[in-house]
């Protein structure tokens, strides 16, 4: 899976869905121009001592990202969009791109791409939820489609152990 964040402006949101992108084995792709330098104090408190780790690609623009990565499906979240992010068939190699904290996806990307603007139901007037929990949402839906492929399904005690059932 593949998360795509197009000019991010909040260094310690991009630091949070690198954590996130580490712990499921998902690739980063992050477009310019961004709203932080990766070196920033905030991005790596929040990624913690996951950041080094991370599989991270940045581009100058939307159009070097297309150009580097021909035939991408990609999935739009958007509060605009028509569709359900829960109601797509996601593929293992899909990207799912999400815009900038302060102004979304622009307009222009998501008419040339409207069949694939999918949404996270809200309630109410609310605007936004926050990025990286936008994220967290959609990306768990797509690895839950696909088997959470390569991924640890059951927890150990650290000091006890589970009783045989």
């Amino acid at each position: 899976m593949n998360i795509v964040l197009l000019e991010p402006e909040m260094p310690a949101n991009t630091g949070n869905i690198g954590r996130t992108c580490v712990a499921t084995g998902t690739k980063l792709h992050l477009i310019e121009p961004l709203g932080f330098k990766l070196t920033d104090k905030l991005i790596k408190r929040a990624g913690l001592d996951y950041w080094d780790k991370l599989d991270v690609t940045v581009y100058s623009d939307f159009q070097d990202f297309l150009d580097k990565n021909p035939g991408a499906k990609i999935y739009m979240a958007t509060t605009k969009g028509r569709h359900v992010y829960s109601d797509v068939a996601y593929e293992p190699d899909d990207y799912l791109m999400f815009g900038k904290e302060s102004a979304g996806i622009p307009e222009e990307i998501l008419l040339d791409n409207q069949d694939r603007c999918v949404r996270i139901p809200m309630w109410g007037d609310i605007r936004s939820l926050n990025l990286s929990n936008s994220v967290s949402i959609m990306l768990y839906e797509a690895l839950r489609q696909n088997g959470f492929e390569h991924m640890t399904m059951q927890g150990e005690l650290h000091h006890l152990h589970w009783e045989e059932s």
